[in-house]
């Protein structure tokens, strides 16, 4: 037979026979799964950076902000389903092939090169950082930090760093992935959008051990010295390298960078000139203004010697008028920033619903 046949509820019997009268079960509550319209500030997100994601680790930490705080605390598991499917059914399609491609770029780096340097893939502190600079990171103490570290222009932080060994193993490992690019015809993406030369650290395989870097020995700094941009909350991180010579960028013109943090660290070779000029910080939309006395500094380069500054921190790099300089640049992030992104993304996801889809996801307008 065909048709809208529906079969009927069995019929339970009692002892005596007697048909019982079906029970209906006591109704269920079900919590909200509506995101919240605020963010939880005082919510410690998870991490993410271990799980393989369609969309970049920071954006569901900073999207865990705005979950039903029912959900705050389920496994990590069932809050990345629950944003995941958001994202998936939200965010344009060109913002997830971008990230997906990203992913399987980054993949074949890492299944294809071979790294000539591998102790220096794992954090090995002893051997990576000078002795007065792992004293003040072990006794952890404002007092410890402000020792070693000089403040020769507004917030512009330098100390001693990085062993002479590290540098060298760094910059050998640099130009084997730079040979391995070479001679693989491998189109690599370059740092940023101002750099010609140099390599993204994270994408051979560098990620992990540079996390250990910011976790560990960069945050402790930037707590005590950038506590208003957070400092304190730093869990991202952009690594990369620079070269400046004749044959590679010579210069780098006046600008900002895209991080809250930046640490900077000259790993050699042998060079003249390069040296950084820093004019003060400025907001957005006062950036282009002029610079007071004493915001103007310019800073020389020194193999190992760490360079720390904010992101909005105004600077550039003078030429390098003969040799090879090479540097080491960890743009530092926190989600105190990412918080504007999910903002910006859900007003994204607000415009491109229906009235219904509204009502189903409980995504608000809120600007």
């Amino acid at each position: 037979m065909s048709g809208d046949r529906r079969e009927s509820p069995p019929v339970t019997g009692g002892g005596n026979g007697v048909v019982e009268p079906e029970k209906k079960p006591a109704p269920v509550i079900v919590p909200s799964q509506r995101l919240r319209l605020h963010a939880n500030k005082d919510h410690m997100p998870e991490s993410y950076e271990d799980l393989q994601l369609d969309f970049c680790p920071s954006i569901f930490s900073s999207l865990e902000k705005y979950l039903p705080p029912n959900m705050l605390h389920d496994s990590r598991e069932e809050k990345v389903k629950f944003m995941r499917d958001i994202l998936l059914k939200y965010l344009p399609h060109g913002e997830r092939t971008r990230a997906q491609k990203h992913r399987e770029y980054r993949q074949k780096i890492i299944s294809h090169y071979k790294p000539l340097k591998r102790e220096l893939y794992t954090m090995h502190p002893v051997t990576f950082f000078v002795p007065s600079f792992m004293k003040a990171i072990n006794d952890n103490t404002e007092d410890s930090l402000r020792s070693i570290i000089s403040e020769p222009s507004p917030g512009v932080l330098t100390f001693e760093m990085l062993q002479p060994r590290f540098c060298e193993l760094l910059v050998a490992e640099v130009e084997n992935f730079e040979a391995w690019v070479n001679d693989t015809k491998f189109r690599i993406m370059r740092p940023n959008t101002m750099n010609k030369y140099g390599a993204v650290l994270d994408d051979f395989g560098l990620e992990t051990m540079l996390d250990k870097l910011m976790d560990g020995f960069i945050r402790p700094i930037s707590k005590v010295f950038f506590p208003d941009v957070g400092g304190a909350t730093l869990d991202s991180h952009h690594g990369f390298v620079v070269e400046y010579g004749k044959d590679w960028d010579v210069d780098l013109g006046f600008h900002v960078d895209d991080s809250e943090v930046t640490l900077n660290v000259c790993l050699g070779k042998q060079f003249s000139g390069g040296e950084l000029f820093f004019r003060g910080t400025r907001c957005d939309k006062h950036v282009n203004t002029g610079s007071q006395p004493e915001e103007i500094f310019d800073y020389s380069h020194i193999p190992g010697r760490a360079v720390l500054h904010l992101g909005r921190h105004r600077h550039g790099a003078r030429a390098t008028t003969s040799g090879h300089r090479i540097n080491l640049l960890l743009w530092c992030r926190s989600l105190q920033r990412d918080e504007e992104i999910s903002k910006r993304f859900l007003e994204l996801v607000w415009r491109v619903l229906t009235r219904e889809e509204r009502k189903a996801t409980g995504i608000h307008c809120c600007y």
